[in-house]
């Protein structure tokens, strides 16, 4: 901080980092390593009016190692973001200045930062970024994987005919692919990115920028197996191979139509909207797909 007050008052020049009213910072914060933080970050977070955070608890954690005392903090998170959303909007069209946290990393990638950001346009509030630590980022430079083209997925959550959507959109995605997960989760979407995307290279980041930080660079098949007998631990950022032309396969390239109806009402489809489904993903016409069926179910009469 010390460094920007001088450069400031030195230059001759408006003070280039200084605070303004009217005006929502999004400020990255470390996701790890506290080390991380920034010097303008630091600024920040101690000259605006208030800060919104999605853990109060943790970013006043984060302010006491920083030496930021007697800060005013609001808590903005998914289950109250509707409440407290226009509540900080109307707190910046007043003229206040306020700064946008989450418990660790860059604000409004895969949280609810971005409904925040989408109200201050909507209403005319000034937005910019001090930008920082973002998981996905790190996690792709270390993957070993391609950096030049990649999807950002976060979560694959939803219900079983939501993920099976996506994944299946996902299994022809030539870029290379990040996904989040929690540990209770992971060996459920590992299995699922298997039977979806197929035996691809995979890193598995955890524990980023910390003393434990640990990459392993595997294919989906292996990590598969490995975390069936090792618990996994801590929170995970996944890098997947991106498809290759040659090694595109439809998960139900193997099904006849009757098979692929029935796997999708297995998934809890209902019988039409399963038939509209593989009529649209085998690009056929939704009677040819009926006729299959009808069929099949005569056969077994």
């Amino acid at each position: 901080m010390s460094y920007i007050k001088k450069f400031d008052e030195t230059s001759g020049l408006p003070e280039k980092n200084k605070i303004e009213g009217g005006t929502l910072y999004l400020v990255a914060t470390p996701i790890g390593n506290l080390s991380d933080i920034s010097p303008r970050a630091c600024k920040v977070l101690s000259e605006v009016d208030f800060i919104a955070a999605e853990d109060t608890r943790n970013t006043g954690m984060l302010l006491s190692h920083l030496g930021i005392e007697k800060k005013h903090l609001i808590s903005y998170f998914e289950h109250n973001k509707r409440e407290k959303g226009m509540m900080i909007v109307e707190k910046l069209k007043s003229g206040q200045s306020a700064a946008l946290v989450s418990d660790a990393g860059t604000p409004a990638i895969s949280d609810p930062g971005e409904d925040l950001v989408a109200l201050c346009a909507e209403n005319g509030v000034r937005v910019t970024a001090v930008p920082g630590s973002a998981a996905v980022i790190c996690a792709l430079i270390l993957s070993g994987l391609s950096t030049s083209r990649f999807a950002f997925e976060g979560f694959i959550s939803g219900s079983k005919s939501e993920r099976r959507e996506r994944l299946t959109e996902l299994s022809t995605e030539k870029r290379t692919l990040i996904v989040y997960e929690a540990p209770h989760k992971l060996v459920k979407t590992l299995d699922d990115l298997l039977e979806f995307l197929g035996n691809r290279k995979i890193a598995l980041c955890r524990e980023l920028t910390k003393l434990n930080e640990d990459v392993m660079r595997t294919t989906l098949e292996e990590a598969s197996e490995y975390y069936k007998t090792n618990a996994p631990r801590g929170e995970y950022v996944l890098v997947i191979e991106g498809a290759k032309e040659k090694d595109i396969k439809k998960y139900w390239s193997d099904m006849t139509l009757p098979q692929h109806v029935e796997y999708l009402i297995e998934t809890g489809m209902k019988k039409t909207d399963a038939i509209k489904a593989v009529a649209k993903e085998r690009d056929l016409p939704k009677s040819e797909v009926y006729n299959a069926v009808l069929e099949a179910s005569k056969s077994i009469q």
